[in-house]
């Protein structure tokens, strides 16, 4: 399929569509922009820098400072591009659920232990590919094949590495359940104990990490100077 230029005056497509052709066509996988070239682009278009960011519902990836700590306030990096936006079908079979409210956010949060659930790094932690990107983490929907063979869209905490890989398939519980069902009888007490504590074991170092990387940034202060006082 041939592509429309972004540019195109007789282009019929909306503001996102736009920004999505002109992230591949004038700024290119892995490149940065600004929101004032963003700006220049689009000109007399309000709130252009909204209906990019919306790709991101569509599986587009463009990094923030928040997650590149290289790039200026100003910058974003645009990372790899997601649903074909500008096919109506692809974007329709994409199309987000309804957003998900603040307290359903909050709860999946700490239901998760504020860790994303498939790679498990907790929220602000920086990734240990010397990138020095620290995870930020999310509530999405994933679709889920329940034990039962019935399909489900459940929420998940997902960082936002994680919910930009390439999702072809849905989770399998009804999977999980037949691997844990052929795992020795050992390792399925030990699993059988996780799951009712809610966690994976780990050694207080571990839990005492985590807790304090789920703090925010004045009371992380507040211990390192409580620890240099005692020592």
């Amino acid at each position: 399929m041939t592509l429309p230029r972004w540019d195109d005056p007789q282009l019929k497509m909306g503001t996102m569509v736009r920004g999505a052709l002109w992230l591949l066509q004038a700024v290119g996988d892995g490149n940065t922009f600004t929101k004032d070239e963003l700006r220049e682009a689009f000109p007399g278009v309000s709130q252009a820098d909204r209906r990019v960011r919306d790709l991101r519902d569509y599986g587009w990836v463009i990094y923030t400072s928040s997650e590149d700590a290289s790039l200026s306030a100003e910058a974003q990096r645009f990372v790899s591009p997601g649903v074909a936006v500008w096919d109506p079908a692809a974007r329709r079979a994409a199309a987000p659920d309804k957003a998900v409210s603040n307290v359903e956010r909050k709860g999946i949060l700490a239901r998760d232990d504020y860790m994303c659930t498939v790679c498990g790094i907790a929220g602000g932690e920086e990734y240990a590919d010397g990138t020095r990107q620290a995870a930020v983490l999310s509530v999405s929907r994933m679709e889920t094949v329940l034990p039962g063979g019935e399909v489900e869209t459940l929420l998940v905490t997902e960082c936002k590495r994680c919910r930009a890989g390439a999702r072809e398939a849905p989770a399998r519980a009804d999977e999980v359940l037949t691997a844990i069902r052929d795992l020795a009888p050992g390792d399925r007490r030990r699993l059988a104990l996780w799951i009712s504590r809610g966690r994976r074991g780990s050694t207080p170092l571990e839990r005492a990490w985590s807790g304090y990387r789920r703090l925010p940034a004045d009371a992380r202060a507040a211990i390192t100077d409580e620890l240099s006082s005692t020592d």
